[in-house]
């Protein structure tokens, strides 16, 4: 071995050079990106970027709330958006996702079927369970393995404590 390494150095040492010149060209060569710096006069002021963006005026002004005849500024106005989300989250149903083995995709799931609520899951029979998991996909079984509908009558009484000693924390 060391032999035929004496007798053919030359061909091992281009061989080398060729291998360097390679890697060279694709990591150093093929480079798309370019840096460049342009010279300014050697002043220390931080770059412009973004500047247009900086300059431009806001899109939209934020909204001044209606002054309430009730005499405190804006109180009319925080009770009517306290009254809209309570509306809203009644109208949407409970988070579904309290329910142990119940997440966003699945909660998407069962919205899509029309099932929001604590007391709908918590009325369901053996054909409606059946029914409801084929329509699962890949998330087949877990209504009867994660026992939802328990979960859910707990909840819908909001038996909090029952609920923790049969499932764990909340």
């Amino acid at each position: 071995m060391i032999e035929m390494i004496e007798a053919n150095w030359p061909l091992f040492l281009v061989a080398l050079l060729i291998g360097l010149a390679v890697a060279w060209i694709i990591f150093v060569g093929s480079r798309r990106t370019k840096i460049t710096r342009e010279s300014d006069g050697g002043s220390d002021a931080p770059a412009a970027r973004n500047q247009a963006l900086i300059d431009a005026p806001p899109v939209a002004a934020p909204a001044v709330p209606p002054a309430s005849p009730m005499g405190v500024a804006g109180a009319g106005t925080v009770a009517a958006a306290a009254a809209q989300e309570a509306a809203v989250e009644n109208a949407a149903g409970d988070d579904l996702t309290r329910i142990k083995g119940v997440g966003p995709k699945l909660v998407t799931l069962l919205n899509e079927q029309g099932i929001t609520t604590f007391a709908q899951v918590a009325g369901w029979s053996d054909a409606d369970i059946d029914r409801i998991d084929s329509q699962l996909g890949r998330f087949e079984g877990r209504i009867r393995r994660d026992d939802w509908v328990t979960q859910a009558k707990l909840l819908a009484a909001d038996d909090t404590q029952g609920y923790e000693a049969q499932f764990g924390k909340l």
